[in-house]
């Protein structure tokens, strides 16, 4: 992924300068915002791989901006806040905020924090392609993310399903990395019964089987969607991505 890069909002200045400077001092890229749109224009313009989002913005709440980003992208997202009661943590976890940290904070622990929300979003099968705005090429088959088409080497239109079109942009949002049949379920919810792992393992199980016979030249010896032993799944294939402007 390259050097981390977040983006530390708050309209505060003194405190936004404090923390992107501690960033910067601890190895990440840290890029300062006072406003949604602010954060709206780093998020146009360029990678962000974490968004510290206090909650109190002047005339803007940072939880409803969490809510409002949410619908379109799945960075990841902690929320600052002086305010700390239970009732305010859950309003910022129930629109999707992957932590919620109470003002005032000691920097080591907002540091290791970070670095532990981003390890989740790294293990867990990433939701980025829907931001539509990826082509993937891989092994001479093209995926268009905008349109949710997928075309052979030999430049035919391949049909799949929207459940075979999700697994393939999971697959393809984290190449060379074991999933497990858990976190692929966690991902597409194929099933709609979290609470039956065994179910979900037959339904991935199946959903992989047919996305093979689609993409694979010999979908009983797969080259690109292997299975791993006493993991579950892997893409083998390199990928490169277009982003569009």
């Amino acid at each position: 992924m390259g050097i981390p890069r977040l983006l530390v909002v708050d309209d505060d200045s003194e405190m936004r300068s404090m923390m992107t400077q501690f960033f910067q001092q601890n190895g990440y890229i840290a890029l300062p915002a006072s406003s949604e749109s602010e954060i709206r224009t780093h998020l146009t313009s360029g990678r962000i791989d974490l968004i510290l989002l206090d909650v109190m913005l002047g005339d803007e709440n940072g939880v409803e901006i969490c809510a409002r980003l949410r619908t379109e992208q799945d960075v990841p997202i902690i929320l600052v806040s002086a305010l700390s009661a239970d009732h305010q943590r859950m309003a910022g976890y129930e629109v999707g905020a992957d932590d919620y940290i109470a003002k005032p904070f000691n920097p080591q622990l907002l540091l290791a924090r970070v670095r532990a929300v981003m390890q989740r979003a790294q293990r867990t099968p990433s939701l980025a392609y829907r931001r539509r705005t990826r082509t993937f090429h891989f092994d001479g088959w093209v995926f268009d993310g905008k349109r949710d088409e997928v075309h052979s080497p030999d430049g035919y239109l391949v049909s799949l399903s929207q459940r075979e079109t999700a697994l393939l942009k999971v697959l393809l949002a984290n190449p060379h990395i074991p999933l497990t049949r858990d976190e692929i379920a966690t991902a597409l919810d194929v099933t709609g019964e979290a609470d039956k792992p065994e179910a979900q393992g037959r339904a991935i199980d199946m959903l992989v089987g047919r996305l093979r016979s689609k993409i694979e030249a010999n979908p009983k010896e797969p080259q690109m969607l292997r299975t791993e032993r006493g993991v579950g799944y892997i893409f083998t294939a390199d990928i490169s991505v277009d982003e569009d402007a």
